[in-house]
């Protein structure tokens, strides 16, 4: 680990003061201390932000729900409002890492986690988003748990997270605040496609901190369903997972949405796959017709071809759940 600078923000204005490209916050630190011990991440400066007033999950004027950045992922898990409201979001909370994760891991920070590629993390692999115009040694190399969607020929790294597919589901915004004061993001706007620059991320600036992310409120009657394939069912990312958020009138869908994570270099979401299903009956056909557009564009890599099948199921199967009879 290369030495580096610690302090302790008492105030958002101080963690901003302090903030640069050169510095990093730190709340959980269940990716960024894991990142810095690989010599993956190597900040000259860490800004501890575990003070800051942004742990809380509180109701909006409009009806939904703000949630804090640093509120921890355990907590909003299991906050009663999320388990009534927002049931799809507890789910992908509660299938990712392990208690004693979930109990550090903040919103904030895991909006911002990084992949999981075995050449990001290997500092003698070449890898782009590391080490930009180094090459992407994933490309032809171990690619099982990669994307197929969202790829480019400098990057095909798969966003590891499960919190973020449900958000991206529930339409949340992500709120930051910095040197140029607040501004609001759909999530949907908030990552960016690795195009020829795939060491960017996200649309957050360095001088910029997440200070909430925020869920619109519940759509009336809606059903959901947080679904999660994976090689094991203890602490394992995805191979493919779904989130659908549904609702049924009449025996026809009024509304829906849904996010895939572990096919995407983002949590993915095509917003024609929901058009073609609104208005019309559930059925396993027009799933499938759903997934088949979802699935436009992708390109499988040299271990991950599984993962277009497995993609179409997954999300047939979780629509079926969303769909159902209660």
């Amino acid at each position: 680990m290369n030495a580096f600078t610690f302090s302790r923000a008492g105030s958002i204005a101080d963690a901003l003061r302090d903030a640069s490209g050169q510095a990093k916050f730190v709340a959980g630190g269940t990716t960024l201390i894991d990142l810095m011990k690989l010599e993956v991440e190597t900040p000259a400066a860490v800004i501890d932000i575990n003070r800051l007033p942004l742990a809380e999950v509180r109701a909006t004027p409009e009806g939904g729900l703000q949630i804090g950045a640093l509120a921890r992922n355990s907590d909003v898990a299991h906050h009663p409002d999320i388990v009534r409201d927002y049931p799809v979001l507890s789910e992908a909370l509660l299938s990712g890492a392990s208690a004693q994760l979930r109990n550090m891991a903040s919103t904030g920070g895991n909006l911002l986690q990084r992949t999981r590629c075995v050449y990001f993390r290997d500092t003698a692999s070449a890898c782009n988003k590391r080490s930009p115009e180094s090459g992407c040694a994933a490309i032809g190399g171990f690619n099982r748990n990669l994307a197929i969607l969202g790829t480019s020929e400098h990057c095909i790294a798969s966003n590891p997270s499960d919190q973020n597919v449900a958000l991206t589901a529930l339409e949340a915004i992500v709120q930051m605040t910095g040197s140029r004061g607040e501004r609001s993001v759909p999530i949907g706007d908030f990552y960016r496609l690795p195009g020829d620059t795939p060491q960017r991320e996200t649309v957050l600036e360095p001088d910029e901190l997440i200070t909430a992310v925020t869920l619109p409120p519940p759509a009336p009657g809606a059903r959901s369903v947080y679904l999660k394939l994976r090689d094991r069912a203890s602490y394992e990312f995805a191979l493919v997972s779904a989130a659908v958020v549904a609702t049924i009138n009449d025996g026809t869908i009024a509304r829906v949405r849904i996010a895939m994570g572990g096919i995407g270099t983002k949590p993915w979401r095509n917003r024609d796959a929901e058009i073609a299903l609104e208005g019309k009956p559930p059925t396993p056909e027009r799933f499938a017709g759903a997934a088949q557009i979802i699935l436009n564009g992708a390109k499988p890599q040299s271990g991950n071809g599984f993962k277009f099948e497995l993609a179409k199921r997954c999300l047939v199967h979780a629509l079926t759940l969303a769909t159902s009879a209660a």
